[in-house]
This record gives structure tokens, C-alpha cells and sequence, in this order.
């Protein structure tokens, strides 16, 4: 030997299992297994970035939404998202309209090429999704949503 340890990888299940604040380790290691494999991807295909696409995934729910609505909603800085409508406005995927009962704010909604985006974004994270979930049966997923829904739920009703 030349004098160079072979480095083993980490066993994952050691962090999980004695990380001071597993549930929140373990949701975020999960999120970032979904999302940033898949951000990446979608920056490649589509030029957008998450703030982008996030601002397109709450207009394609809502009919229409301010951005400090997008924000709440989506938990990112009202700063990114302020820079995410500027940029979406400009290609044509939403529309900014002044809103009729305070001037100094804006109405968002998406266009129809801002819907279309959206579809094909949203499959590459649902497909994502099913990859990371997939060891999970089927009344486990109906479980894990169920437990995930009333914890996002709590949460919604936190203060930042």
C-alpha cells in the first residue's frame, strides 16, 4: 500500500439516527433529494430557476395571487420572488396587472405559455417524487401524506 487510506463512505443511517433534530434532517435530506437533482435539471432544459418556477407552480393553482401571496405560499424571500415575477413577466409566462383595490400592488396570473411550462415542469418533479418515495406501499404513501398534510398545515399558521 502507498500510504493512502481508502476513505469508506458515511453510513447514512448513523446521521439519521443521532442528528439532535432528526424529523427535520431526515424531511430536509428528502426534499433535497427531490428538488435539487431536479432544479438543476430544469435550469438546464428550461432556464428557470426554482424562485421561477415556484412563482408559475402557485399562479397555475390560483387565479390570481400578489407576491407577497407567492411568498407566504411558497415560505422563499419576498426578494426572490419580487426578481422571479420581473423575469417571468419579461418571457411571457404570467402577466402583472395593477390591483383594483391597492394601486401599489400587483395582480399576478399565469399565461397559457406559463401553464404549459408549468406541465412540464411539475412531471419531472412528480417523477422525482415517485423515485425517492418508491419503497413506500401504498398505504404507507396514503400515511406519510397524511401525517406531511397536517404538519404543512401547522406550519402554514407559524410565524416566519
Amino acid at each position: 500500500m502507498d500510504g493512502t487510506r481508502l476513505m469508506q463512505e458515511p453510513d447514512l443511517t448513523t446521521i439519521f439516527d443521532t442528528v439532535e433534530f432528526r424529523d427535520a434532517y431526515r424531511i430536509s435530506y428528502l426534499a433535497n433529494a427531490i428538488v435539487v437533482p431536479t432544479y438543476d435539471e430544469i435550469r438546464r432544459t428550461f432556464g428557470i430557476i426554482r424562485a421561477e418556477y415556484l412563482l408559475i407552480l402557485c399562479l397555475a393553482h390560483y387565479d390570481d395571487l400578489s407576491a407577497q401571496d407567492v411568498s407566504r405560499l411558497t415560505r422563499r424571500p419576498r426578494n426572490s420572488i419580487s426578481r422571479a415575477v420581473h423575469r417571468m413577466v419579461a418571457d411571457g409566462y404570467i402577466t402583472r396587472t395593477p390591483d383594483p383595490v391597492d394601486r401599489r400592488q400587483a395582480r399576478l396570473a399565469i399565461t397559457a405559455s406559463g401553464r404549459r411550462l408549468h406541465e412540464q415542469v411539475a412531471g419531472h418533479l412528480a417523477r422525482r417524487q415517485e423515485d425517492v418515495l418508491a419503497p413506500l406501499s401504498p398505504s404507507e404513501r396514503a400515511e406519510f401524506d397524511r401525517l406531511l398534510q397536517k404538519a404543512a398545515v401547522h406550519t402554514a399558521g407559524l410565524p416566519d
